[in-house]
């Protein structure tokens, strides 16, 4: 059977085995309900309160060309080295603002309980104090060491949601995290580690200058649904 005739027959039945999706179905116990908190939060917020998508960025390399760039010209795109020089890296914190699209944002040099906390008391400085934070995060073991749990109890305006395990497509942030790697980080040229830490500060000013919120549409019987068949699936194969 020729080449020709395999993709006829493959395009007929709308098959394309040279791509590949991923997917990723959290064994996470408490699945429903955390999602259920999650997306509840998106589509009927809280009144007198502001809600708070947060992540942490790590490791963002501050990465230099070996050679200059060439710049873009007609019928030419503009081109870089492939190769780079690693100049050392930083940790964005950012929590996104589900209803206006304003990131609150900041460079740290590491990632522990301690970075945690110097951004906890930041979010706590900027957002006026009669809201209540509901704060969107994941399951990394700082965000549940007893030292914040401690200054969660002294600061009883915060209330903490996490997303179920495996799950970060949940928390909007990440998509704001694609946004800023993809137009500000990834094309960066950037000898130093202060020359990285100006680029994203940058890119905050600009996006709080004239912000646009992602809105959430999914509702939560809906992800459930498409969970439900695609362990229906796996089991399937599986079994």
């Amino acid at each position: 059977m020729s080449a020709a005739t395999v993709q006829r027959v493959w395009s007929a039945r709308g098959l394309k085995p040279h791509l590949v999706k991923s997917f990723k179905l959290s064994s996470d116990k408490h699945f429903e309900e955390k999602l259920i908190d999650v997306v509840g939060l998106y589509l009927n917020p809280p009144d007198r309160a502001v809600v708070l998508c947060m992540d942490e960025k790590t490791q963002i390399q501050t990465l230099d060309r070996t050679q200059p760039s060439l710049p873009m010209k007609k019928g030419l795109a503009g081109m870089m080295t492939h190769d780079y020089k690693r100049n050392g890296t930083t940790t964005l914190f950012a929590a996104l603002n589900v209803l206006t699209g304003v990131v609150i944002g900041e460079c740290l040099a590491r990632d522990r309980l301690e970075e945690f906390l110097k951004f906890l008391r930041r979010v706590d400085r900027e957002v006026p104090k009669d809201l209540h934070v509901h704060l969107i995060l994941d399951n990394y073991a700082t965000h549940k060491h007893p030292n914040v749990t401690t200054w969660l109890a002294k600061h009883p305006r915060f209330h903490l949601h996490f997303t179920p395990t495996s799950s970060s497509w949940l928390n909007l942030v990440e998509r704001w995290f694609r946004e800023i790697t993809d137009k500000a980080i990834r094309r960066g040229v950037l000898p130093s580690v202060p020359d990285l830490i100006a680029t994203i500060e940058t890119y905050l000013k600009a996006n709080n200058d004239s912000p646009k919120p992602f809105v959430w549409v999914a509702t939560a019987e809906s992800i459930l649904e498409k969970v439900r068949r695609g362990r229906v699936a796996l089991e399937a194969i599986t079994n």
